[in-house]
């Protein structure tokens, strides 16, 4: 996203990123309770530079949220991401006994590479036409 200081359209990057904060449950295999997006927005404040929260209650091995936060650099936005969790889990009666495992940036690559292996179309790391297989 770009946006513009004043009429000399002075141009200032603001980069978002989305980081996957998994949150282990106090009883093994229970899902994140139903409606968590709006109370974590209830407990958010606008210097969270919080975008979009995504819930994903069944997620495995850990219920996971997905935050997508404005930073400046992608470990800011992971750092920030584990602080909203502590305050969150504490903060949330319905996050009682629940305990913020890791917040990080998802890697999609090796989804991917296993998706095309398995589809039998190859790819850089499986059978095919690349020169590294």
């Amino acid at each position: 996203m770009v946006t513009y200081a004043g009429d000399d359209r002075i141009g200032i990057v603001i980069a978002m990123y989305l980081i996957h904060a998994r949150l282990r449950p106090p009883i093994p295999g229970r899902p994140l309770p139903g409606r968590l997006a709006a109370l974590l927005w209830a407990m958010s404040v606008p210097e969270d530079r919080i975008e979009h929260i995504a819930v994903h209650p069944k997620a495995v091995p850990y219920p996971t949220l997905g935050l997508y936060l404005q930073a400046d650099r992608l470990g800011e936005a992971e750092e920030r991401a584990a602080q909203l969790c502590g305050r969150w889990v504490t903060g949330i009666s319905l996050l009682q006994g629940w305990q913020p495992v890791d917040a990080q940036a998802p890697l999609v690559v090796p989804f991917y590479e296993q998706l095309l292996s398995s589809s039998g179309l190859g790819g850089l790391n499986g059978p095919g036409p690349f020169p590294s297989t």
